[in-house]
């Protein structure tokens, strides 16, 4: 397994497993994930801008011509009202093809980027996750991370 920079060529293959990953969630919460009709081309410029930005890591994983996921880590600065002690890397757009390959490939891209934000002057790692995607829990479980909030959520 290679993990690398994210090239514009990698997009569209991202946001197919991001679709995959986007119709699984929808199934946890249908109202707050509800998948969009036009969310492919959504999240292909959302991709695209996210790679112009200085402050963005992007790395997918790939063997051979497979890409295999990819991880998305933006450095910044936490609230105000909190202090950390410095930066921190927000990772939301992190998924796996294959969901039996979070403790491999997902192990593996979470410890690239945070090499990488800690090289960059981060102290936190903040990465979202459904409560109930409980292979990828079971994996930040394993790679040290903890349970720091929930949102719940109820239709108006």
């Amino acid at each position: 397994m290679n993990i690398r920079r994210v090239t514009e060529a990698d997009i569209p293959r991202m946001v197919a497993i991001a679709e995959a990953k986007r119709v699984e969630y929808e199934g946890y919460s249908p109202v707050l994930w509800r998948k969009a009709s036009d969310s492919a081309p959504k999240q292909e410029l959302f991709f695209q801008r996210l790679l112009t930005g200085t402050d963005v890591i992007a790395l997918v994983a790939e063997t051979e011509a497979t890409l295999l996921g990819f991880v998305m880590g933006v450095i910044t600065t936490a609230p105000p009202v909190y202090n950390p002690g410095g930066l921190v890397c927000i990772v939301d757009d992190f998924a796996v093809g294959n969901p039996t390959e979070w403790g491999s490939v997902g192990a593996a891209l979470l410890a690239a980027v945070e090499q990488e934000a800690k090289a960059r002057g981060a102290v936190l790692s903040v990465v979202v996750c459904a409560q109930q995607d409980q292979v990828k829990r079971t994996m930040l479980r394993e790679a040290g991370l903890t349970v720091a909030s929930e949102w719940q959520v109820k239709p108006l």
